[in-house]
């Protein structure tokens, strides 16, 4: 028996389409959804097998597509149109559907959703949650994410200055801000965009044009930086889903390098899955299990070096596996310790692939916000040294060609 979900939004031909599934044998109606956010919420439930939605819907998009896959929800298309019109099936592809039935030749809607699992593309099928359109990142290209815990550690300033050392040696770079409670890369380069790189990319994915369009979501600073600035808003985060952001991270790996500004909250909501909204930390989330490496950064203090702690503990339930680097933040003589103790403090909650500290300098970090510059471009020093040798370590192959600009940081307790 397969059970079908119809969503029609009020569309003429959904009365004989419920008639004609309903007098098939092996198919029954679960439900006649009344819009996109009542088909996700219904599909969540796991009992429907086939989705029977217009093609032309309101809001149906990539990622409602992806969600119905992700609980192994076929869809079905019915198109207002010739089926065989090249804009047609072109908007069908870009949704990721590929069993289209015309409204005004409804005879072959039963026999469609009865086979519609032998007819749709493999690389979707069984709940895989990729879109037909979605790219895969080349492999000399590697996503990173910078992350956090609360405490403003320097999250956003240590994505900002490793994405601009990687420019700088020639590198094509993407850096991403992807803090679903307010962007500030933004800022600290000086951008003045009135318009979000990351709502327009999430706009674009949704309408499966992020592979054409993806250009015109940047911001160039630099021959070798591109730049996708953050939300404008807090309140904004509800606009972009996990799935976008997966499109634009894929798309971004064809570019080049991706260096990732995240939030600090990994808490899931589980209210998430069932359509009508995306979870509020999804962005994180999803930039953390996309991420080939995942830098942490703490501040040196008694509170940051806390927080550090806990925050290792609870990103071990998240990481996938990906390889995990440490930065601590801020460091100075005045503390009280040495970095032998904050590495063996570090080594007991977790073990990492690296461990590195930037020397407290304030006085050069204001210079750079004030002069919306990274802190590479603002001049030679300690903590710029320190940076680069964060950078030879995640992406040692930068270094082949690099120019002799200053000396080298030596490499701190490789053996973690």
């Amino acid at each position: 028996m397969i059970c079908v979900l119809m969503m029609a939004s009020g569309a003429s031909w959904e009365s004989e389409a419920l008639a004609r599934l309903t007098k098939a044998g092996g198919v029954v109606v679960l439900k006649r959804c009344v819009d996109v956010d009542d088909l996700l919420a219904t599909a969540t439930s796991g009992q429907a097998d086939v989705a029977v939605v217009g093609l032309d819907a309101p809001g149906l998009d990539t990622s409602s597509v992806s969600h119905l896959r992700r609980y192994a929800v076929r869809p079905v298309a019915v198109a207002m149109a010739d089926v065989d019109d090249l804009d047609v099936r072109s908007r069908a592809e870009r949704l990721g559907i590929t069993a289209l039935v015309a409204a005004d030749d409804l005879d072959s809607l039963a026999e469609v959703v009865s086979r519609v699992d032998d007819i749709s593309d493999t690389r979707v099928r069984d709940g895989d949650d990729l879109p037909v359109a979605a790219a895969v990142p080349t492999d000399e290209h590697r996503i990173v994410a910078i992350w956090g815990p609360g405490g403003a550690p320097g999250r956003t300033t240590l994505a900002v200055s490793v994405a601009a050392e990687l420019a700088r040696r020639g590198s094509p770079t993407v850096l991403v801000d992807a803090d679903p409670y307010g962007g500030g890369v933004a800022q600290q380069l000086g951008i003045l965009d009135e318009v979000s790189g990351l709502l327009s990319a999430a706009r674009l994915a949704g309408a499966g044009q992020l592979g054409d369009r993806f250009a015109s979501t940047t911001r160039a600073v630099g021959d070798h930086l591109s730049v996708i600035t953050g939300l404008p808003r807090a309140d904004r985060w509800i606009e972009v889903r996990a799935t976008h952001l997966e499109s634009v991270l894929d798309r971004a790996g064809d570019v080049g390098n991706v260096i990732l500004d995240t939030g600090f909250c990994l808490e899931d909501d589980p209210g998430g899955d069932f359509g009508a909204r995306p979870a509020r930390n999804a962005m994180t989330l999803t930039a953390l299990a996309k991420a080939d490496e995942i830098v942490v950064v703490g501040a040196a203090d008694p509170v940051g070096l806390s927080r550090l702690a806990r925050g290792l503990v609870d990103l071990r339930e998240v990481t996938g596996g990906a390889p995990v680097r440490v930065v601590v933040n801020r460091m100075r003589p005045g503390l009280g310790w040495s970095e032998r103790e904050i590495a063996g403090m570090v080594e007991g909650f977790s073990r990492v692939c690296g461990l590195h500290f930037l020397p407290d300098d304030q006085s050069a970090t204001d210079r750079a916000l004030i002069a919306g510059r990274s802190l590479v471009e603002s001049g030679d020093g300690h903590l710029v040294r320190a940076l680069g040798a964060v950078v030879d370590a995640i992406f040692p192959a930068s270094l082949d060609g690099e120019a002799p600009r200053r000396g080298r940081v030596r490499r701190r307790f490789a053996r973690l």
